[in-house]
């Protein structure tokens, strides 16, 4: 081990890499259509639960054809926002595919944030309608703004119905969003405002293992696209056995989290994205149908991101070289 080193990346050190939204969309529309032909490795993620409603997550993945290798080691903990505290921490390590040395370890933070709202637009490309031009969001944190971007890299959208629980949040996250992107979002007073009428609806509160949701039948228009961010959190059974279709990023990984207490009124998927992407399930087939997707979020996603991450600060030399 002689003279072997990892780089270290922190946060400020991932964000200044600056990787764009797009590119991390098409790496991981890459990665779906090889998960989709069976050329990838992800177990289903163990964790470990030391608060209610909070979790501590393992996540490896290795995807062949992007030569990355790695794992997650990710928390999520709703109480943080007690102690001004980021709802989602964690580190990511990189491995070298071929010796299985440790090349990076990395803040996975930002990592996650935003592959969250590429795989949400992955999914639409998919699933929702192409002409699709508003867009509800509901809980406007750090998902409610990468979800948006995301979205907002592929569809024509021209119109944002922003909800959240504090109204101060979403009046701030209406003025941000409007500036950085250019597109009129608008600030409202209830989740029923931010569902109806609109063609491409986000939900992206914390995930609850018993939640109390606030979304029924009826609310989804026709022709609708629902992103569950929050797995069911915000939807009750009715509201999502209204879907003609409803996906997932994996379907043994919705299983493997089934088994441990969530989804208790959630219907079975008909597809994942993989197999969607590599043209084995029908995506979108009629400007009518309404559709579902619940991203569990994969360790695939953070190792597409990841690679391109660590590639570019090589390049551009940021972080820092540390021995092992």
């Amino acid at each position: 081990m002689a003279g072997h080193s990892i780089l270290y990346l922190s946060r400020g050190d991932v964000e200044r890499v600056n990787l764009p939204m797009q590119e991390i969309i098409g790496a991981l529309e890459v990665m779906f259509r090889e998960k989709g032909e069976g050329r990838t490795e992800m177990p289903p993620k163990p964790g470990i639960h030391t608060r209610p409603d909070a979790f501590i997550h393992a996540m490896p993945a290795y995807i062949p054809s992007l030569e990355s290798a790695g794992i997650k080691w990710v928390a999520g903990y709703p109480r943080n926002i007690e102690k001004s505290l980021p709802y989602i921490s964690g580190l990511l390590i990189l491995n070298d595919p071929e010796t299985g040395f440790p090349l990076a370890v990395m803040d996975c933070t930002w990592i996650t944030a935003m592959r969250t709202g590429a795989a949400t637009a992955v999914a639409a490309k998919y699933l929702a309608r192409p002409d699709s031009s508003s867009v509800g969001i509901v809980a406007c944190g750090v998902q409610g703004r990468s979800n948006l971007e995301a979205l907002s890299c592929i569809f024509p959208v021209k119109e944002v119905k922003a909800y959240d629980i504090r109204p101060e949040a979403a009046l701030a996250y209406a003025a941000e969003m409007t500036g950085r992107l250019g597109v009129k979002v608008d600030a409202v007073t209830s989740a029923e405002a931010a569902v109806r009428n609109l063609d491409i609806v986000v939900t992206s509160g914390p995930i609850l293992k018993h939640p109390t949701p606030t979304i029924p039948a009826g609310w989804l228009a026709e022709g609708s696209f629902a992103s569950l961010v929050d797995y069911d959190s915000y939807w009750t059974g009715e509201a999502m056995r209204e879907a003609d279709k409803l996906a997932t990023d994996d379907k043994a990984q919705m299983e493997y989290t089934r088994c441990a207490g969530y989804f208790r009124d959630t219907p079975e998927p008909y597809a994942d994205l993989g197999e969607i992407a590599a043209g084995k399930k029908p995506g979108r087939e009629s400007d009518r149908e309404i559709t579902i997707t619940i991203n569990l979020g994969l360790a695939l996603d953070d190792m597409a991101t990841a690679i391109l991450i660590y590639r570019r600060a090589i390049a551009t030399g940021i972080g820092r070289e540390l021995p092992l």
